[in-house]
């Protein structure tokens, strides 16, 4: 069975992120989505709140699951007993942080690799950080994230 782990903060899940899940869901077995605890960032929302969000988001995908970590990424990977880390990447820009990301968790752990996949090009341009600046902006963001988190934004927003 191939696992892979999607791992990020979500902060919040948009339809960028749905996307990539959704395609790597016909290419592995299982994919799991390790929510970041990522305190360092300030999330919007706490942990527990970015997993309702995903997961209320990604019920229509049965082999998905979500769970929230605060460790180091290829511990968590192992213990889910994946054989990779997806990332996506929207832009060139993304990449060099990616690939510099990509060879240090090689280099901590050998096993396993790292794949990476471009979202549709009508989501390349979507990242959570415009989708949070857009919503506290009282800007529309609808066609950015699905129903849920747009309510969830606007609720956390006011």
């Amino acid at each position: 069975m191939k696992t892979i782990v999607y791992p990020g903060t979500f902060d919040p899940v948009t339809n960028g992120h749905i996307d990539l899940v959704e395609r790597a869901s016909r290419l592995f077995d299982k994919v799991v989505i390790g929510i970041a605890s990522s305190q360092r960032k300030s999330p919007l929302f706490t942990i527990e709140e970015r997993i309702e969000l995903a997961s209320e988001c990604l019920q229509h995908v049965p082999n998905v699951e979500i769970h929230g970590f605060d460790c180091l990424l290829v511990n968590f990977v192992s213990d889910c007993n994946a054989d990779a880390i997806m990332r996506g990447l929207r832009a060139v820009s993304d990449f060099e942080y990616e690939f510099q990301l990509a060879n240090m968790n090689r280099a901590l752990s050998p096993d396993i690799e790292s794949i990476f996949l471009t979202p549709s090009e009508k989501f390349s341009y979507i990242s959570s950080s415009l989708v949070r600046e857009i919503s506290s902006l009282k800007g529309d963001v609808s066609q950015f994230v699905p129903s849920n988190v747009a309510k969830a934004l606007a609720a956390r927003l006011q």
